[in-house]
C-alpha cells in the first residue's frame, strides 16, 4: 500500500510570513506556492519601467490613483490566490488612505500589465488575463517583448492587438491616456 503525500494548503497570511527565498519569485495559487520563472531578461524590466512611468505619469498629477510594479493582489480566498502583476494601477477611490496596506490588496488592480518575454507561453498569459479578467481588472494589458506587440482585454471579451505604431489608450479606466506602442518597448521610451 502507498501513501501519497497531499500538499497542505496555506493561507494568503502564511504566504505572507514565508521568509524571502532569494531570488524566487513566487504566488499563491489555490493555496499552493509556486514559483514564476527567474529574474526576466532586461527587455522586460525596461517595459515594465516605461509601462509604470507611463501609467504614474499620467495618473499621479490628476490624483486618479497609484501605480505599483510587483505588489501582491488577493483575488480569491478559500482556498487563497496572491497573483502578482508586473505593473498594476489602482484607482484613488479603491485605495485604502494614505499608505499601502500591511498585507496584501484583497482585489484585482483596476489595471493589471503583464510583460511577455520569447520564454513566456502566450496561452498562459493569456489565462492570466482572463484570470485577472475574473478577478475584477477593468483592463488588462499583455505586453510581447518578441513582436512588440500589446494585446488589450476587456470585461466585455473584447481582445484588440496592437502593434508598435498603433497608439494604447486606458479607457474607461483613465480616460485620456494614450502613447505609442512602441515606447513601451524602446530604451527612452516615452522620453527618448
Amino acid at each position: 500500500m502507498t501513501t501519497l503525500a497531499i500538499p497542505k494548503l496555506i493561507t494568503a497570511e502564511e504566504f505572507a510570513m514565508m521568509p524571502d527565498c532569494d531570488d524566487a519569485r513566487l504566488e499563491l495559487v489555490n493555496g499552493e506556492v509556486i514559483e514564476l520563472p527567474p529574474s526576466p531578461m532586461p527587455s522586460h524590466g525596461m517595459s515594465q519601467f516605461n509601462a509604470g512611468m507611463a501609467l504614474g505619469v499620467f495618473a499621479f498629477p490628476r490624483r486618479l490613483g497609484v501605480v505599483f510594479t510587483e505588489a501582491g493582489f488577493l483575488i480569491s480566498r478559500n482556498p487563497d490566490t496572491v497573483r502578482i502583476p508586473d505593473v498594476a494601477f489602482v484607482s484613488a477611490d479603491k485605495l485604502p488612505g494614505e499608505r499601502p496596506p500591511d498585507g496584501y490588496f484583497p482585489f484585482a488592480p483596476d489595471i493589471a500589465v503583464e510583460v511577455m518575454t520569447r520564454s513566456d507561453s502566450p496561452s498562459a498569459a493569456r489565462a492570466r488575463a482572463r484570470m485577472w479578467l475574473d478577478a475584477g481588472s477593468s483592463l488588462v494589458w499583455l505586453m510581447f517583448t518578441a513582436s512588440r506587440t500589446v494585446e488589450v482585454y476587456r470585461p466585455n471579451g473584447e481582445v484588440e492587438t496592437l502593434g508598435e505604431d498603433d497608439i494604447l489608450d486606458a479607457a474607461p479606466v483613465l480616460d485620456g491616456f494614450s502613447a505609442k506602442v512602441s515606447e513601451f518597448f524602446d530604451f527612452y521610451g516615452l522620453y527618448g
